[in-house]
């Protein structure tokens, strides 16, 4: 580890004050290696794309959206692309209600203006007394945030791993219950109940919510969607658009507009 990175985690960890708060920008490409603080942690990519990585599993944090990281537990991060990451480093128990385990959040407007106003304040809206206002409002706006299915939990079982590791590299529609159970030479009754056993998702829902994880970095980028569709396989723009929406709730237009676009033209 560098000795800026060595030195943030004694700062979040040592600080004194229940609510720390860090602003930072990263390259793409950049990665911080496994690490963990005494904190939770809430990570918000303002711009972005980040993944953050552990061993029950990987979660990706699109821009406009955060994920809460539970203290104590041990976690990498990838930036996918040039990202800004507005945190926030929570002692324990501040607030009733905020989450006890991994979950990726949409970042509403109000919550985006409080994480603005509390991490990263302009020199005019960073005067006394201020933060003392904001604060409090945010920690009882962060349980309020919508939970939305970005968590990608990984098999414990090497075998299992594989073959999701295998889709991740190349996502296909054509995935079927089947074909794996065949490459594992188990039945597909006992197939379907492993893997969920391993995962708590059915293939099918593993599978969609996978290929959901793979396209939004390139869609965030700016890919086209008939691109990016075709190439995880998709025989149709309208198929492709269908399974977006089924995992988010809006095709990936309206999805990104929705949660950047606006936002960011509002900033400019």
């Amino acid at each position: 580890m560098d000795f800026e990175f060595l030195h943030s985690l004694r700062d979040i960890d040592g600080a004194n004050l229940p609510v720390k708060s860090m602003a930072r920008r990263y390259a793409a490409g950049h990665q911080v290696p496994a690490h963990n603080h005494n904190r939770a942690q809430l990570l918000y990519a303002s711009e972005g794309v980040v993944i953050v990585s552990t061993r029950e599993g990987r979660w990706m944090i699109p821009p406009e959206h955060a994920l809460w990281i539970p203290p104590h537990v041990e976690h990498a991060v990838e930036m996918l692309v040039d990202v800004k990451m507005l945190s926030l480093y929570l002692a324990a128990d501040i607030v009733p209600g905020l989450p006890d385990a991994f979950r990726v959040m949409n970042v509403t407007d109000l919550a985006h203006e409080l994480l603005v106003a509390a991490v990263e304040p302009a020199p005019e809206d960073d005067v006394p007394g201020r933060l003392e206002l904001v604060t409090p409002l945010l920690l009882h706006v962060i349980p309020t945030l919508p939970q939305v299915p970005l968590g990608l939990p990984f098999p414990a079982d090497p075998r299992f791993a594989a073959l999701c590791r295998r889709f991740m590299a190349a996502p296909s529609p054509d995935v079927s219950i089947e074909h794996w159970a065949a490459e594992l030479s188990m039945s597909r009754r006992s197939f379907t109940r492993a893997f969920r056993r391993q995962t708590g998702l059915s293939l099918s829902t593993w599978r969609q919510q996978a290929s959901v994880f793979s396209a939004l970095p390139r869609l965030a980028a700016g890919e086209p969607v008939t691109g990016v569709a075709l190439d995880m396989g998709y025989d149709s723009i309208g198929a492709f658009i269908t399974m977006f929406k089924r995992v988010l709730g809006a095709s990936p237009r309206a999805y990104l507009t929705a949660r950047g676009g606006n936002r960011s033209q509002r900033s400019q």
